[in-house]
């Protein structure tokens, strides 16, 4: 069942709750919400091992929105759904939602335990690039052009040229370019995609990669782990799209030690 809690700013965040145990809250990524990413899989894979939440961030799903964003109006909502479930609670982010997972972490006393897959960020070499999608991105949006803000996300992440014309044409566009806007949002928690000082983080930290991922997907999670004093742990085969079962396997025992 989908409930609402207010967020600080009065922006309705709704959510809902599976199961019994010590409280996990799943951050989607970019382009994610509860019902369209690979969060309700991995809560089903969890089954009833941990009470897990799931949420649609703001400007997503069944979410509102309010204007002008900040990373801090993400870090308010988690707040709010830590008091309106109970603390203590763990969050677990995939990709650019690890970001935000480990800076609510370092903000929120409420947060104890993180864990974090491939959060994307880039060792030096790669910050250059980072800086070009960041400014491409913030160019379309600021024009209202939403198909060039999803054109250049989905090539940031690897698709080449050709196969972004190809998805224009098929019938989720709309529905990314619906959610554009939020693509902001996930480029913001990732600051300038080096791993970020997170200072006042005392959860402890898990931080998870596929054995199957290149190893530019892996170095996030890596540096992650060596910057905060946390654990790394490699799931053997996985890519960047982790099967629920695999992070099943390694959150339920984290979150329930």
């Amino acid at each position: 069942m989908t409930e609402t809690v207010r967020s600080t700013d009065g922006t309705p965040i709704a959510y809902e709750v599976h199961g019994t145990g010590p409280t996990l809250v799943l951050v989607d990524g970019a382009m994610c919400f509860r019902d369209g990413g690979p969060m309700r899989g991995i809560a089903a894979a969890i089954g009833d091992d941990l009470r897990v939440v799931l949420y649609d961030r703001r400007g997503r799903g069944a979410s509102g929105d309010a204007a002008p964003f900040a990373v801090e109006r993400e870090i308010e909502d988690l707040a709010a759904l830590a008091e309106a479930v109970g603390g203590p609670i763990a969050l677990f982010g995939i990709s650019s939602g690890g970001a935000l997972a480990l800076r609510a972490a370092a903000a929120l006393d409420a947060v104890t335990r993180v864990a974090v897959y491939e959060p994307p960020f880039m060792p030096e070499p790669a910050v250059a690039g980072a800086a070009a999608y960041t400014a491409e991105l913030t160019e379309a949006l600021g024009s209202g052009d939403r198909g060039a803000a999803v054109g250049a996300f989905l090539r940031r992440v690897g698709m080449p040229p050709e196969a972004v014309a190809g998805v224009r044409h098929s019938p989720g566009w709309a529905g990314m370019e619906a959610l554009a806007p939020t693509l902001a949002y996930d480029d913001a928690a990732m600051g300038d995609s080096r791993v970020p000082g997170l200072h006042g983080l005392r959860a402890e930290v898990l931080a998870l990669a596929g054995g199957g991922s290149p190893a530019f997907l892996q170095y996030g999670a890596r540096s992650v782990a060596e910057a905060t004093g946390g654990r790394f742990e490699l799931l053997p085969n996985e890519t960047h799209d982790v099967s629920p079962t695999a992070a099943a396997a390694a959150l339920v025992p984290f979150v329930a030690a």
